[in-house]
Parts: structure tokens; sequence; C-alpha cells
């Protein structure tokens, strides 16, 4: 059986580049959470717990009686458990927000697109154990009877597009509208930042908020939004109620080129749910954006055309293609997600109360941000794109060596292959269980009636 100071010195080689004392200690006084009052000096401290925590999460979110078996610890699977518990979700959000700020500064103006930092933000879910309290705070998909599903947060991620990194994310109920929690997000971009999203950004709320904190926005057309580029058309309000059907909402300014123009966007009368009155009125009644549509050739995705709307209006500082460039890169972000949630395992979580999951959160942004910092030194070192570096090969290379031993190691470098393109099939064949649809105590009757029968 292991010593401590051979367990402290196997986690340290691993992890103590990004989870130091210092921090850790920080983070528990900005918390509240004070040695002598709320915990003692023992084997399973604040640092450690987090070190083996971060662990935990390397090997795929194991349970918490494998993580026993990677840190070679002396403690037990219910001490540890008990441990992270009692740890407040504070702690972790100060020691992953610190640790996040760190890394921009690290990055510093890296890949900018024309002097200006790219975020691309997007919505996804999570799901997690079946339990009251998960339940009551997340809620299910509304299709799913009670007893049959799962509960699923609804997470809104901020991701910096150069690097990969996460620079923030909300949780919230899995009902939640994307719009609802994106202008929280706009904290963590700078003056001059372009956000770039899918249609559920384009609002003119949104949009007018980007505005009046000087930021800019590059987004998809909602789907209600009618587009017409053709000079000195109608628009609603020069129309009759009964001659608007079809008719764009937007009042024609100039053209800029084929399919690119300078429009107006109207106030809508409605304010959205997501914003208080209060706010909605201090907008400003019209917004002078730009709309633009470019066509795709690519074999493989079904849209054929693409309409954008966005508030960088002079095209000295963005021409048509160069924003059409740089709305494909918004697909990163499905990639970024695909890393989290299938190559490290947060598709599902493991915990069972609130406060649980949010730690798993905290942690996983901690692990994630690591594992692109470690791609981005291995980048600038072997002289490729960060893209080209497989993220599962430094995943790997964190787990089983660290960052200090990382920053020697020869990481792999992926083909180049742009366009690239494949069926979206599934060769290996899965088990042919009906799915739940009803209760499981229900399920049980009923087999014991069929039972009973033969």
């Amino acid at each position: 059986m292991a010593s401590i100071a051979v367990t402290l010195g196997r986690i340290k080689s691993q992890q103590a580049s990004f989870i130091t004392p210092s921090l850790v200690e920080s983070a528990c006084a900005t918390a509240g959470y004070l040695r002598g009052v709320h915990w003692r000096e023992r084997v399973l401290g604040p640092v450690l717990l987090l070190r083996l925590f971060a662990l935990q999460v390397m090997h795929g979110n194991v349970s918490c009686r494998t993580l026993r078996m990677l840190g070679d610890t002396l403690m037990s699977t219910q001490a540890y458990c008990a441990a992270r518990m009692n740890l407040p979700v504070d702690v972790l959000g100060h020691v992953a927000s610190a640790l996040t700020a760190r890394a921009c500064e690290h990055v510093g103006s890296f890949g900018r697109w024309k002097g200006r930092r790219v975020l691309h933000i997007d919505g996804s879910g999570l799901s997690m154990p079946d339990t009251p309290g998960l339940q009551q705070a997340y809620g299910q998909p509304g299709r799913q009877l009670p007893g049959v599903g799962f509960p699923v947060m609804h997470v809104l991620w901020l991701f910096d597009a150069a690097t990969g990194l996460i620079c923030d994310f909300i949780s919230a109920p899995w009902n939640t509208h994307d719009l609802a929690h994106a202008s929280a997000l706009h904290a963590q971009m700078g003056e001059g930042d372009v956000l770039v999203g899918d249609r559920a950004f384009g609002s003119f709320a949104h949009l007018a908020l980007l505005i009046q904190q000087k930021l800019h926005g590059l987004f998809r057309v909602h789907q209600r939004q009618i587009v017409d580029f053709g000079p000195r058309r109608r628009h609603r309000r020069q129309c009759r109620k009964s001659q608007r059907k079809g008719v764009p909402t937007s009042r024609w300014v100039r053209t800029l080129g084929h399919d690119d123009q300078i429009v107006e966007y109207v106030k809508p009368s409605r304010r959205p749910g997501w914003m208080s009155e209060r706010d909605y009125a201090r907008l400003p009644d019209t917004l002078t954006l730009r709309e633009l549509r470019y066509r795709v050739t690519r074999p493989g995705y079904r849209t054929r055309q693409v309409t954008l709307v966005t508030t960088l209006t002079d095209p000295r500082k963005g021409s048509k293609e160069e924003l059409a460039q740089l709305y494909q890169t918004r697909w990163q972000i499905e990639t970024n997600l695909r890393h989290l949630k299938q190559t490290m395992r947060m598709d599902v979580l493991r915990s069972r109360t609130t406060d649980g999951v949010a730690k798993e959160l905290w942690m996983f942004l901690i692990v994630y941000n690591q594992v692109r910092l470690l791609m981005l030194d291995a980048a600038q070192r072997q002289g490729v794109a960060v893209d080209r570096i497989s993220f599962i090969d430094t995943l790997d290379a964190l787990r089983h060596h660290g960052p200090p031993i990382t920053a020697t190691l020869t990481l792999t470098v992926n083909p180049h292959r742009p366009g690239r393109h494949e069926p979206r099939v599934v060769k290996r064949r899965k088990d042919r269980y009906s799915y739940m649809t009803q209760p499981r105590d229900q399920l049980r009757k009923h087999l014991e009636i069929t039972s009973v029968a033969a």
C-alpha cells in the first residue's frame, strides 16, 4: 500500500502545474471555506482532493471506486465521496475562473481575425441521474413521461475560436432558450470582439445589446426573417396589413455587392421574454445592420445557401467572402463539444445532486482548458496549426505524463483534410431492445402478468 508521500508525489507530477496549493488556498479563502473553521489539515485536503478530482475527469469521469486505483491513495471510496460533497461549489468556480483568466493571458493575441478576437457561442444538453432533486432543478424533455426519461441540463457555452478554450458557460433548466443567458456571457468579451453563433442569436434585442457594449455579432438570419436583396425594394411598413405577407421586415439602405446589403432593422413591438421591460425600453428604435448570402457547394452539406446578419457593416474591414469564411468556423464548436461529451465522456454526469453536477462541470472546464493549452504549446513547438494537434493524444499525454513531461513530447499531428465529408451512418449494430416507454414498476407488473399467463 502506497504511502502518503508517494501518493502526493505521483499526483503532483500530473497536475501540479495548474492546480497549485496557492491557487486552491486562495480560492478557498475567497469562497469563505477557511482552514480550521470548515476543514482540518488531513489527507484529503482541498489541494489533493481537487487533484484527485481532476485525475478522475481525465480518465473519462470514472467512478470513485476506480479512482481509488488510479490515485493509489490510502483513502476509502466513501471518504473521497464525502470530501468531494463537502467541498463548496464556489471553490471550484474560483479555481476554474482563475485558471481560465490565466489561460487567456497566456494565449494573448494568438489567432485573431483582423485584429479582433472571435468567440463561438452555442447551447447543448447534458444528461444526469434520475433523482427528484435533479428533476426539479432541470426537468426533462417534454415528450418523455415521468419515470421514463432522465433530467437534462441546458448549458450555454462560450469558446475562443482560435484556441478552442472555454471562456465561460451558464447552466440552466432544459427548457431554456439559448438567448435567455447569452447577454450574461458578454462580460467575458472585450471591445471589438466578434461573437459568432447560429440563427438563435440573431434577434433584434441581442444585436442591439452587442452594439451598445461595442461588440460585434455574426449570426445566421432567423428563419422568420424575410430577406430580399433587391435594391430599393419595399418593406413591411410601406404596405397595408393585407399586403405584408412575404414582404421583408427590414428597410433597404444601400447595396454593397451581389447578395450583400446594408439594411435597417426596426424594433419589434413585442419584448422578448428573457429581457425586462426596462432594459427593452433602453434599446434603440432601429439598427443599421448588414445582410449577406453565400452558396455552399461542398458535398455532404444539406444547406445550399446561407444568409447572415452582422454588425460589421464596413466592407473594407470585412468582405463578403471573409465573413462567409468566418461563419464557417462556427462548426468548430461542434467539434469542441464532441471532445467534451464523447472523448472526455461528459455527456452523462454522475453526481446525484445539483451541487455535485455543478462541481463536475467546473472540473471538466479545468481539465479541458489544460488540454487546449498543451495543444497550443505543442502546435507552436512542432510548427503546425493548433487544430492539427490530436485532442485525444494530448489528453492521453496529460493522463499518463503530466504537463512538465508533456512539454518534451511530440504529439500526434492529424492530416490536413479540408472539405472532408463522410456519410452520417453507424456501422456497428446495437442490441435491439425496446425503449422504455413506461415506468419500471409498471413494466415489472406487466412481466408478472405475462409470466403467469405463460
